[in-house]
């Protein structure tokens, strides 16, 4: 494969219409036309009907119960597909079987093969493309089962022309206001768009509201639904830095001493809904043991959620992107002890930025605002003169270069303070870029940051890329 062919592709499809990156569009069926979707893969063959999915949706915590319920498949012995979006370093994540990241030629190969049908269809988005992609990659030859993640909202999302097995809604709070709704209502019924007739749907724990517009929905689809935190149920036993470790209880089964690498209350939660998911599927014959699924779980891998980068001072990475998911980031902090908090942050211009700032405003004791290479990004200007009354005495510090923040970050620490980077996805990725940079053995050499990447050719990224 000629050495631009892979980076080519990926300006081909960033150049449709990407409403991730523009939000000047409305969210409707003119802009996310779910029927420009069905012709699109009708015409390529009906890629997903090629194998069996389950279908995840939700405010938050969708990705790594994806990712959970992937490596419970897996341990099982199923040849699993995952499909997430967006991602840390390399677009290779978006589509993965057992774990293995796409290669650069099959990509290039899929995109090669569907380039003319997409082209024939007239205002195709970038997500469609990539979501094409995925269901192609899936389906030659077919995976024993597909994890397959919405991308926004669920009912118009691009994902809504699968017919899954199952399907989970992930906790529910505001996000997207502009696109979904102002209310948690408004929320709920876009995400249970993904509800099918006689499917079963695994909910995770949600507000009154929510709830019932999820049970509502399930009943008028004839559709089974299954409550964690009723139905299914956890007790943690220990948590550390290193991850949780707990025991699950199901309506007839318990899975003790359960351990997963990944930290924080709401991921039990998050690891239960897996579990109950997995279990839903025991009608069409799929039966995990408790010991694929313990290790399953104890091989869950998502970096970027309250992950440990480094010690002394402690650098603390979460993708906490709106209000409440920086709440549950404010409650974990008592797990990483320290005596001073450095705030690195940065997030979208059209998050609740004043409501992540009220949360996390009390914790810091200094904060420095930046900016990563996403369009949306806050100038982190405007950012300061948001933060300045959350910090009425504190430092802050500006600078739209992230790896030039975690500089001033680290200046600003001493061995027994912790930085916490968060605020975006993108901002997490930076931060984790530039540590690679500075300490090259410093994250094991099948990391994804060793692949990191344009994710559009805009902009150059901080490390050279491994070829595969």
């Amino acid at each position: 494969m000629p050495p631009n062919a892979y980076t080519r592709t990926l300006r081909e499809i960033f150049a449709h219409v990407d409403y991730s990156r523009n939000r000047q569009h409305r969210y409707d069926a003119d802009a996310y036309n779910l029927d420009r979707m069905r012709e699109l893969v009708r015409r390529m063959g009906d890629p997903q009907k090629a194998f069996p999915s389950v279908h995840i949706a939700g405010s938050k915590g969708k990705g790594s119960t994806s990712a959970m319920t992937m490596a419970i498949l897996q341990a099982a012995g199923y040849r699993t597909g995952l499909y997430t979006s967006p991602h840390l370093h390399t677009f290779r994540e978006r589509m993965r079987i057992d774990g293995e990241l796409i290669s650069r030629q099959q990509l290039t190969d899929l995109w090669r093969q569907a380039r003319p049908v997409v082209e024939s269809l007239p205002e195709t988005t970038t997500f469609e493309i990539i979501t094409l992609l995925a269901f192609l990659h899936f389906a030659t030859p077919p995976v024993d089962w597909a994890v397959l993640e919405v991308g926004l909202g669920g009912r118009l999302d691009a994902t809504n022309v699968v017919s899954p097995a199952a399907c989970a809604i992930t906790a529910l709070s505001l996000e997207h206001t502009d696109l979904l709704g102002d209310h948690i209502t408004d929320i709920a019924a876009e995400k249970a768009g993904i509800i099918k007739p006689g499917a079963p749907v695994v909910t995770g724990p949600q507000p009154p509201e929510a709830m019932a517009v999820l049970q509502q929905t399930a009943r008028e689809a004839g559709a089974p639904l299954v409550r964690v935190g009723k139905d299914w149920r956890w007790d943690i036993r220990d948590q550390s830095p290193q991850g949780l470790r707990l025991d699950i209880y199901g309506p007839d089964s318990t899975i003790t001493d359960v351990y997963i690498p990944l930290t924080g209350a709401h991921q039990a939660a998050n690891a239960t809904l897996a579990v109950a998911l997995v279990d839903a599927l025991r009608p069409v014959g799929v039966h995990i043991s408790p010991d694929s699924i313990r290790e399953g779980l104890s091989h869950s891998y998502w970096p970027g959620r309250l992950e440990l980068l480094s010690r002394r001072p402690a650098i603390l990475l979460d993708s906490a992107h709106n209000r409440d998911s920086a709440t549950r980031l404010k409650n974990a902090l008592a797990t990483f002890p320290h005596q001073r908090l450095i705030l690195l942050f940065g997030v979208s211009a059209d998050k609740d930025i004043a409501g992540m700032l009220t949360v996390l405003g009390d914790e810091a004791d200094a904060i420095v605002l930046t900016r990563s290479f996403h369009p949306r990004a806050a100038n982190p200007a405007e950012l300061a003169h948001i933060a300045r009354p959350f910090f009425p005495r504190k430092r802050i510090q500006i600078t739209e270069n992230t790896s030039s923040a975690l500089e001033q970050a680290l200046a600003l620490a001493g061995p027994d303070d912790l930085i916490l980077a968060t605020g975006s996805i993108f901002v997490v990725a930076a931060v984790r870029e530039a540590w690679a940079a500075r300490h090259p053995r410093a994250l094991p050499p099948e990391d994804w940051v060793h692949f990191c990447e344009p994710i559009d050719g805009e902009f150059t990224p901080m490390l050279p890329r491994k070829q595969s």
